[in-house]
């Protein structure tokens, strides 16, 4: 009877290296939306902006896989290449340094991260340059612990307090919301009234710091109506979890009577710099907790 054959350990572990490559390939596999998105809060036509964000997003993971698989393919490559036999006795040759392979790991990183500077340096100078002439101008202004919203070209102004959370975090009074018009170039002008916080809306895919005493600006053009979620994301106090704020994209009829109900309660004219909580010597003033807002 013919002896089996059996495997030499060099290719048992090529073979296991093979297997593992082959399952993180099938378990790797992503839906239509996934691989669009990347799993960003979002679609590349929220904004116009939000395509060019996901599309960086998904091409620095791409090139962290590609590194990654490489890494650990040489990792794996000089184990199994490079063990110690049962025959060998004593150290291997011992090397101070090779210059190729040195000058190899120190150029190819840098390549690297030139690369992705170059992709990240162009598509933030897209992100961040502002229009000649927005459609719309609205100014945003953070405070302990809500938000204030001026319409600038309607002159009327929409103001909140904090949002009241039940032991499960949930929302329990009505949560402020800020109007824009579908497809209309919106410029926001970011201020603070007190601490540094950060106007942010997940489904918009940025963010930007409200710093106190200066002005940030930013500026978009929401493609699609529906209603997205909003925050600090800043860690202001207390109730930093509680300043919370919706943005409300809806057609340009609806948004003209949203400002027109505005005026109609009242609220004509923008809330100034006057509402500040600082001093004159540019420090905070205390915040009273059970008030929370001014």
């Amino acid at each position: 009877m013919r002896p089996t054959a059996t495997k030499s350990p060099r290719r048992r572990a090529l073979a296991l290296l093979g297997g593992t490559a082959a399952t993180a390939l099938l378990t790797a596999g992503c839906s239509a939306q996934e691989l669009s998105t990347g799993w960003l809060p979002s679609t590349r036509d929220t904004t116009d902006e939000t395509g060019r964000i996901i599309t960086l997003w998904n091409g620095s993971w791409i090139a962290a896989l590609a590194v990654g698989v490489l890494v650990w393919g040489l990792t794996l490559w000089v184990v199994v290449a490079y063990r110690r036999r049962k025959d060998e006795v004593g150290l291997p040759a011992q090397l101070r340094y090779n210059v190729p392979l040195e000058i190899l790991y120190t150029v190819v990183p840098l390549m690297m991260v030139g690369v992705l500077f170059y992709y990240t340096y162009r598509d933030q100078t897209e992100i961040e340059a502002l229009p000649e002439n927005p459609d719309v101008n609205i100014g945003v202004v953070g405070k302990q612990w809500a938000w204030d919203f001026n319409y600038a070209d309607e002159d009327v102004y929409e103001t909140s307090t904090q949002v009241d959370l039940d032991e499960q975090g949930n929302p329990i009074s009505e949560i402020p919301t800020l109007y824009l018009p579908v497809d209309q170039t919106v410029e926001f002008t970011l201020t603070s009234r007190d601490v540094i916080h950060s106007f942010w809306v997940p489904g918009f895919l940025y963010k930007k710091d409200m710093i106190p005493g200066r002005e940030n600006v930013i500026a978009l053009t929401p493609q699609q109506t529906g209603v997205f979620e909003g925050k600090c994301a800043e860690l202001c106090g207390q109730y930093h979890s509680e300043m919370l704020f919706r943005v409300a994209v809806v057609e340009q009829d609806e948004f003209d009577a949203q400002m027109e109900r505005l005026r109609a309660a009242g609220q004509t004219g923008q809330l100034g710099s006057d509402l500040d909580k600082t001093t004159a010597d540019g420090s905070v003033e205390p915040v009273d907790a059970a008030e929370g807002e001014r």
